[in-house]
């Protein structure tokens, strides 16, 4: 297994990490934060809102880690839905 593989289930959402060189397995469940979304987005939901927090601490650790890792998050604005009269 290469890549990302998202597999959505009833109570959380497993996801499948990996390339040759690295592998593992995150889940993302039900907790105070993430109850608004439903389980097909569940996951997506927690990850963007995690990341919100974590890089929020302005911990030089955190930053230290994900410069390590070439990870770097930007929070972006939410989507306002379009009702039919929006698309005028």
């Amino acid at each position: 297994m290469d890549g990302i593989i998202v597999h959505t289930g009833e109570d959380a959402t497993r996801l499948e990490i990996g390339c040759v060189h690295q592998r593992g397995v995150l889940y993302a469940t039900r907790a105070e934060a993430s109850w608004v979304c439903d389980n097909s987005l569940l996951h997506a939901h927690a990850l963007a809102g995690f990341m919100k927090e974590l890089t929020a601490l302005g911990d030089p650790k955190v930053k230290g880690l994900m410069k390590r890792w070439g990870l770097y998050f930007r929070e972006l604005p939410l989507e306002v839905p379009q009702t039919p009269s929006d698309a005028r």
